[in-house]
C-alpha cells in the first residue's frame, strides 16, 4: 500500500480493470446463479430470449468473468510483496548458511543427530518460512482458482509437511539447505512479473530466462545430487534407517517430481519463445482474451503459459513471461 502502489503509479501502471460488461439483469442472473460459462445450448436459448447473437452473449460472459479479476496494479503490488520476501529470505538464508559447517559438508547434517542445538537464527529462519507457506496455502482458496490448483496444493502441503516434520524431528540442518535452494529462483520469477506489468518486455524476458536457468540448475541438478544424496544415502550410512526416514524422503521425492513437471513447462515455454520471438501463453490462464473472437477460437490458440489472477505465478507457482508472467 505504501511502497508498491506508489512504485506502480510512477511506472505508469493504472488502477483500471478490464472492460466491464454492459448491465443486463437476465445474463447477470444466469452468471451468478447458474453458470459463468454457459454451454452451446444455453447460449442459443439466451440468444432467442434477448434477441442477441451468440457471439455477443459470449463476449458478455467473457467480459463479466474478467471484470472480477484483479487489476494490473493489484497484481504488481502482490508480486512486489513476494519479490521482497523471497529476496530477503534468500539472502538471510545465504548469510546464515555461509558460516554453517553443513553448508559445505552435508554429512555434518547427521553427525551427533538428533542432539544438535537449535540456534535463534535457525529458529527464526524456519518460522518465517513456515508462516509464509501457510499464508500461500490459505490464500490459494481465496484467490481465483487456477488450472494448476492441484499441483500447487500438493506443493504447499509437501512444503509445510517437510518444514514441520523436519523441525519436530530436529532435522533442521538439512531443512535449511532445502529452503535456501528453493528460494534461489523464486525472486527472479517475481522480478520478471514486475517487469512485465511495467511493460519492460525485454527485461521481463531476460529475468524469465535467468529464472529458468537457475530453476533447472537448482531443482534438477543441485537438489537431487546434493540434497537427496544426503537424505537418502549419507543419512542411511551415518545414522541408519530411522523410523521416519521413509516419510521424510517420500516428501522430498514428491518435491522432486514437481520440479521435473515444472522444469518441463519452463523449457517448453522458453522453446516456444525462441521459435516465435516472444513467450507464449499459459494453459493455466484465468484471465481471458479481450478480443472479439469467440471463446472457442481464443482457447484453441493458447500456448503453454499465460496470465493469472493475482500476479503470484508459481511455478512455485512457476510459469512465465510476456503474457506468461501475469500467470
Amino acid at each position: 500500500r505504501f511502497i508498491a502502489k506508489p512504485c506502480a503509479i510512477n511506472l505508469g501502471i493504472q488502477d483500471s480493470g478490464p472492460h466491464r460488461a454492459q448491465p443486463n439483469a437476465i445474463l447477470e442472473k444466469v452468471f451468478t446463479s447458474i453458470t459463468k460459462s454457459p454451454d452451446g445450448k444455453r447460449l442459443e436459448g439466451l440468444s432467442k430470449q434477448l434477441d442477441w447473437d451468440v457471439r455477443k452473449i459470449q463476449r458478455w460472459f467473457r467480459h463479466r468473468r474478467n471484470q472480477d479479476k484483479p487489476t494490473t496494479l493489484t497484481k504488481f503490488c502482490e508480486s512486489m510483496w513476494r519479490f521482497t520476501f523471497y529476496l530477503s529470505i534468500f539472502f538471510y538464508g545465504i548469510r546464515f548458511l555461509w558460516t554453517a559447517p553443513w553448508f559445505w559438508d552435508t554429512r555434518q547434517c547427521w553427525y551427533n543427530y538428533p542432539f544438535q542445538p537449535l540456534t535463534s537464527r535457525l529458529y527464526y529462519y524456519y518460522i518465517l518460512e513456515l508462516a509464509f507457506y501457510w499464508s500461500l496455502m490459505f490464500s490459494q482458496f481465496t484467490d481465483i482458482k487456477r488450472k494448476d490448483f492441484l499441483i500447487m496444493f500438493v506443493h504447499h502441503l509437501a512444503t509445510i509437511g517437510l518444514i514441520t516434520f523436519s523441525y519436530m524431528n530436529n532435522m533442521v540442518r538439512v531443512g535449511t539447505l532445502v529452503l535456501c535452494l528453493h528460494d534461489a529462483s523464486d525472486f527472479l520469477l517475481e522480478a520478471a512479473k514486475l517487469a512485465n506489468y511495467a511493460k519492460y518486455q525485454r527485461l521481463c524476458d531476460a529475468f524469465f530466462m535467468l529464472f529458468g536457468v537457475v530453476f533447472i540448475v537448482t531443482r534438477l541438478g543441485i537438489y537431487p545430487f546434493w540434497i537427496l544424496n544426503t537424505t537418502l544415502f549419507e543419512s542411511w550410512e551415518l545414522i541408519g534407517p530411522y523410523p521416519s526416514w521413509w516419510l521424510f524422503n517420500g516428501l522430498l521425492i514428491t518435491l522432486q517430481i514437481l520440479h521435473i513437471v515444472w522444469s518441463y513447462l519452463i523449457i517448453r515455454t522458453a522453446y516456444k519463445a525462441l521459435m516465435r520471438g516472444k513467450v507464449s501463453k499459459d494453459d493455466r490462464s484465468d484471465v481471458e482474451s479481450s478480443s472479439e473472437e469467440e471463446d472457442v477460437t481464443s482457447n484453441s490458440t493458447k500456448g503453454v503459459f499465460s496470465t493469472s489472477s493475482n500476479g503470484s505465478n508459481r511455478i512455485n507457482g512457476h510459469v512465465a513471461s510476456g503474457q506468461w508472467t501475469e500467470e
